[in-house]
């Protein structure tokens, strides 16, 4: 619902529109696991691996994924861009190399540091 009320976004193309969706669809889970984190009061204590489908992890998971997320912007706003694109909308390397402007194997360098930094975060 949020994306259909973009009204007057202008798509560039599938790449642009499926970023935008992996950022609102980050958003939405979020919200869906705070709220539940919250009528449960503690939520699920799944550990999250980066591999694999987000729709598998818990409430509390999802929140410890979007303050990672939120902390790897922190030190390089691309990286944290990849794995939103990758996690959150199934972006292909190509796809999302061409949407952030450089290459298949900066997107393949962004994402194997994008995983160990966030998978070193979440076992803390």
């Amino acid at each position: 619902m949020r994306l259909a009320n973009e009204r007057g976004m202008k798509w560039q193309d599938r790449s642009h529109f499926l970023a935008v969706a992996a950022q609102l669809m980050r958003f939405i889970l979020v919200d869906h696991a705070r709220k539940r984190r919250y009528l449960k009061r503690g939520g699920d204590q799944k550990i999250v691996a980066l591999d694999m489908d987000i729709a598998d992890v818990g409430a509390e998971s999802v929140l410890k994924v979007d303050h990672a997320i939120s902390d790897l912007a922190k030190v390089d706003e691309r990286k944290a861009r990849v794995v939103e694109m990758r996690v959150f909308a199934g972006l292909s390397v190509d796809e999302s190399a061409r949407l952030l402007g450089v290459s298949a194997e900066t997107i393949g360098r962004d994402w194997r540091f994008a995983r160990a930094w966030l998978q070193r975060e979440l076992t803390r």
